[in-house]
């Protein structure tokens, strides 16, 4: 009977995970080649998590891409930034795989996209064909890799949804990759919190240094400390086939041998992953452009990252007793890493104070802030700020200073400029900019009401009214008038416009739309002829390009083509 039951056991296992994790059939590579790792799943990134796994391709473009499941096409987009050209394929367990950054897509959905591309004459569309539509067998070819959209360099960026829409880690979830390097500690911290805490009798956080010992494990210099503490790491981990600098899966805190925070990146929901600016130290980070990563659960930090915390993962300290504080570091492989912090609880009469500096705006997080004067009004929504603070701001003309970049705003604050002093003919070219540490602009609204020009932006810093007169511009790089270019596959051409940017672009030949293809990260326009909309030999082009304040230029010229 008890084999009986063991049986059982083991196949109502085994099926239950299979159905949770994979379904009918397996979730399988969606490349072919061996698979290199330059992005894992919960990765931190600008204002997010990493939702998936960046797969390296060798550097190149166009290696064929695979649906790692059957399925059916659910949904495609095409768009100039972020996924660039991306595919998502719904399973019959309820998940959802996405491919992007893609070359291009297969032949049968290429022809399904370019139709409706040209019906509505856009390169940017979304569409979400019928179910049973577009269907795809386990390892069809479905697209190619590239680099479109916000992507750094050629790869693959590939993710596993629930049904829900919410991110998986996809090495949990039938995807392997050969990892035998321990996850690396570069820097730990330690914060204290309170009016009367400390560490090492300072208030301010501590930057502790980490020894190597003989047998190679890790241990931290020893610290004094008192009362409400935690901690900080920042930590990469590296996979067998490439260099690159990836996040660590998960983290485990403990207080003499027992556990106080897990944190594991296992999954997430996109309404959530903002809060990773939470997670961090922010100030921090945009200071020294490297991310600390807080094992402890701040107030509105709601983030399902963490498991079973005790008390939120801080620690208290008491005087005159000793603890050891052991922090892991664990990829999804398995390989760990520990680091020892030894603690001797001390209470010091005199301290280092940390300093508030206060100013005559005080912004509650769970209350909304006005501001007004000179040419602008600034409204900060309830819920924007993870903690109440003391805001800079300043005014000057047409220039206003909002606090400091080092604060995170989790909302849009809106800020808007009264340009009522500007000529009517002059205010179509006006636009909000935020000044960089050169004080030069960089293009955040040109949103007009009447005269007033407004912007929402999650980003603090010192903001200005600019006008920019200037036309974008237009370089033909294989066409110039009278050319024949039978022998050319695209139409290639250059635009720019340096100070607001490219807003949108129309072009024709003989009067027809052509679909041109925009990589703003190089300004590149590229026609494919094998469009065949053309059956003459002479011609007739015609590109208007416009910038994001109405400034327009246009390209007109004559080449010859065979059909």
């Amino acid at each position: 009977m008890q084999k009986v039951y063991c049986i059982l056991f083991l196949c109502c296992s085994l099926l239950t995970n299979g159905q949770e994790l994979q379904g009918n059939t397996p979730i399988l590579p969606p490349i072919d080649i061996p698979l290199a790792i330059s992005g894992t799943f919960g990765e931190l990134r600008s204002n997010h998590f990493h939702s998936g796994l960046d797969i390296k391709t060798n550097g190149e473009e166009g290696l064929p891409v695979y649906a790692a499941s059957q399925g059916t096409v659910v949904r495609i987009k095409v768009s100039h930034f972020g996924y660039g050209k991306a595919l998502y394929i719904a399973h019959p367990n309820g998940y959802t795989t996405v491919y992007a950054h893609l070359k291009k897509f297969a032949p049968k959905i290429e022809a399904y996209v370019k139709k409706r591309q040209y019906a509505k004459e856009s390169y940017e569309i979304q569409l979400y064909p019928r179910s049973g539509e577009l269907t795809v067998d386990q390892k069809e070819l479905i697209a190619y890799s590239g680099n479109t959209g916000g992507s750094g360099g050629p790869h693959l960026h590939f993710e596993v949804r629930d049904s829900n829409s919410r991110p998986l880690n996809p090495l949990n979830h039938g995807i392997t990759i050969k990892d035998t390097k321990k996850p690396i500690l570069n820097d730990i911290w330690v914060y204290s919190f309170g009016k009367e805490s400390h560490v090492n009798g300072s208030q301010n956080p501590a930057q502790l240094r980490i020894i190597t010992q003989n047998d190679g494990s890790l241990k931290a210099e020893k610290i004094n400390a008192f009362g409400t503490i935690g901690i900080g790491v920042s930590a990469i981990d590296k996979q067998n086939l490439a260099n690159n600098k990836n996040g660590v899966y998960s983290f485990t805190t403990k207080v003499n041998g027992s556990p106080i925070s897990v944190i594991e990146m296992d999954r997430f929901s996109f309404s959530e992953t903002r809060y990773l600016n939470r997670l961090i130290d922010y100030g921090y980070y945009k200071k020294n452009r490297n991310r600390i990563e807080k094992l402890f659960r701040e107030e509105n930090n709601p983030l399902s990252v963490f498991k079973n915390t005790v008390n939120n993962g801080f620690i208290t300290i008491n005087d005159s007793l000793s603890y050891s504080i052991t922090v892991s570091l664990k990829d999804a492989n398995g390989n760990n890493t520990t680091l020892e912090i030894p603690v001797a609880g001390k209470r010091m009469e005199s301290i280092e104070k940390s300093e508030v500096k206060k100013t005559p705006y005080l912004a509650k997080h769970d209350d909304s802030f006005v501001y007004s004067s000179g040419n602008f009004n600034l409204y900060i929504p309830k819920g924007a700020l993870y903690e109440d603070e003391y805001l800079s701001i300043e005014t000057n003309g047409d220039t206003i200073k909002v606090h400091e970049e080092t604060t995170p705003l989790h909302k849009n604050m809106t800020l808007v400029a009264d340009i009522s002093s500007y000529k009517p003919e002059d205010q179509q070219q006006l636009y909000l900019g935020r000044l960089n540490y050169n004080n030069e602009p960089y293009f955040s609204s040109a949103e007009k009401k009447g005269n007033k020009l407004s912007t929402r932006t999650r980003n603090f810093g010192s903001y200005a009214i600019f006008s920019d007169k200037n036309k974008p511009t237009i370089v033909p790089i294989n066409v110039a008038e009278g050319r024949w270019i039978s022998n050319e596959a695209f139409l290639k051409i250059k635009i720019n416009d340096e100070e607001t940017g490219v807003d949108n672009y129309r072009a024709t030949i003989n009067g027809k739309f052509i679909l041109m293809e925009y990589d703003y990260k190089t300004g590149m326009l590229i026609y494919d002829f094998s469009d065949a909309i053309i059956a003459e030999s002479e011609h007739n082009l015609k590109l208007k390009v416009m910038d994001k304040v109405g400034n327009s230029t246009e390209l007109n010229l004559t080449f010859y083509r065979k059909p």
